[in-house]
């Protein structure tokens, strides 16, 4: 996979460690029962305040993920300079994310777990220190952004809020360590 053109925010800082999986499970997997870097990942949000029932489900699956590697949750408040042009509005967005490379797009790359999780399992191998996805505001991410995405993922060919695309994302993170790790999680 080549790293440097994938739309998923990927930054460099922070130091990782190897695991070396179990060689059960599904046996699918291209990394099982090899040893893998860990990567910390951060995960942004441009929107809204949660309400109480996500950010419950959001701190349950970051617990769970966090069995696994280093996890960082970021709201950014959306409009963060209250630009009544949406351009404006998306250009403000892009400047407080900028330091991301995966990027969560409606046109983005399809992509199944097993995929996700080789993208995971990629990642520590190429030498980058910290894996970044963002999630966009409600008008979807500037052309700086989506210059400098490695990786361009989407979850789903529904629509999604971005409530719901937050949480199936940590979930699909977290079951993409099972997978790696060859845990009974993934089906």
């Amino acid at each position: 996979m080549n790293v440097h053109r994938m739309t998923v925010a990927t930054c460099f800082s922070i130091n990782a460690k190897k695991v070396t999986p179990p060689l059960s499970g599904r046996g699918g997997g291209k990394y099982v029962g090899q040893s893998l870097r860990v990567v910390p990942i951060r995960i942004i949000t441009v929107g809204k305040k949660r309400s109480p029932g996500v950010q419950m489900l959001v701190e349950e699956y970051i617990a769970k993920l966090r069995l696994h590697c280093p996890v960082e949750d970021v709201q950014l408040r959306s409009n963060p300079r209250n630009a009544r042009d949406v351009k404006a509005q998306i250009g403000d967005e892009d400047t407080a994310v900028m330091n991301l490379v995966v990027m969560l797009d409606e046109r983005g790359q399809d992509m199944d777990s097993e995929q996700m999780a080789d993208l995971v399992g990629d990642v520590g191998n190429t030498g980058v220190s910290r894996l970044l996805f963002c999630i966009g505001g409600p008008y979807g991410h500037g052309l700086q952004l989506r210059a400098r995405a490695n990786v361009s993922i989407k979850l789903s060919s529904m629509i999604l809020s971005h409530r719901i695309a937050l949480l199936v994302l940590i979930e699909q993170l977290y079951r993409s360590w099972t997978i790696l790790k060859g845990q009974k999680y993934h089906h």
